[in-house]
């Protein structure tokens, strides 16, 4: 019996060669040291003490946090540095990486991310394609970035809350794109939609009391399926050559317009001048009328003779020939040129 106990304790069995054989010598060498019976318990004595002391010793790393439990009941959490607890398995701990930024991908999967990241060929069509509000099939693929805010509630509230994130963001994120025209979700909705799946998805989170804190929704690529993807290229082609068109148009109207209203501008404005002058015009005619009808009145006879050689002076020079002719049988004088002789007459004087 003791000769089994022996072969299973090495320590004891090494003991005992020793002391049956005195230090190594032959069998029939009985000299030599030999060790007290107490030894091995010495030695089993001082490992164990050993062994508590590394138990009793942990280090939180900076970037954890560490929930600590006392016969399965949570007493603590420890922040990052070191701490004791008691050892024998009475205190237990569980380290949490709280400060870690992690991620869960939908759609394809990150084979590397060394210096540059690549991914997997590997296609997930049951987690990115999805159906839009007008009935079309777009494939969706997004990360969702998270950070555990709550150690112990994320250890001990759920059984699997990183699954339950995954389930939560994949149905808020089909809701999203089943609300939305698949034009807007491949265009100008895909900011709007990663904000929604972000608060709702923290809503559910907290709601059911994960721990998790959602930071982020990316929209990694948001395509047609590859079976659609040359009909869904004509159709963003004919789409780029209306906007084209549209803008070739705003173009010629913006240059043709207001060309337009220059001109308009500028007829209204000549049209403007001409009123004025005629209308000054007129007046000054009435001025001169009132005035000459003041000269008739104070004296008619020389008004009247004024005003007849002013009309003379007006009409004259503009008739070619004149024919003066006396009364009686005489022949006609002969034809004066007054056009000429008016002339020569202002040289005389």
């Amino acid at each position: 019996m003791a000769t089994s106990q022996n072969q299973d304790n090495p320590i004891m069995e090494m003991l005992s060669r020793l002391n049956s054989n005195g230090g190594g010598g032959g069998a029939g060498n009985n000299e030599g040291p030999k060790f007290p019976p107490s030894l091995p318990w010495i030695i089993m004595v001082i490992g164990l003490i050993l062994w508590a002391g590394f138990s009793m010793i942990y280090t939180v790393q900076p970037e954890q946090r560490a929930v600590v439990k006392r016969f399965g009941e949570v007493i603590k959490i420890a922040d990052p540095g070191l701490h004791f607890k008691i050892p024998f398995g009475i205190d237990a701990v569980q380290f949490v990486a709280t400060e870690r930024v992690l991620k869960q991908e939908f759609g394809f999967r990150t084979a590397s991310s060394a210096q540059r990241t690549q991914y997997s060929a590997q296609d997930f069509p049951d987690e990115s394609l999805m159906l839009s509000g007008d009935l079309n099939i777009i494939d969706v693929e997004w990360v969702v970035q998270y950070r555990i805010s709550d150690p112990m509630l994320f250890l001990y509230s759920m059984r699997e809350p990183t699954g339950t994130l995954r389930d939560i963001s994949e149905s808020v994120m089909r809701r999203a794109v089943g609300n939305r025209l698949g034009s807007e979700v491949l265009t100008t909705g895909r900011v709007e939609i990663s904000n929604k799946v972000r608060d709702e998805t923290q809503e559910a989170m907290e709601l059911y009391k994960t721990g998790i804190k959602v930071i982020t929704v990316e929209l990694q690529d948001v395509v047609p399926p590859q079976a659609v993807q040359p009909a869904f290229n004509e159709v963003n082609e004919a789409r780029q050559e209306r906007e084209r068109m549209i803008n070739e148009a705003n173009k010629q109207a913006n240059k043709e317009i207001p060309r337009a209203k220059g001109n308009a501008n500028r007829v209204i404005s000549q049209s403007e001048g001409y009123a004025t002058e005629r209308v000054n015009q007129a007046l000054g005619e009435t001025a001169r009328f009132r005035s000459i009808l003041t000269e008739y009145r104070s004296a008619p006879e020389v008004t009247r003779t004024r005003m007849y050689l002013e009309a003379l002076n007006e009409v004259l020079p503009k008739v070619g020939s004149v024919v003066v002719v006396q009364e009686g049988n005489m022949p006609p004088l002969p034809l004066l040129n007054l056009r000429n002789a008016q002339p020569a007459a202002k040289q005389e004087n």
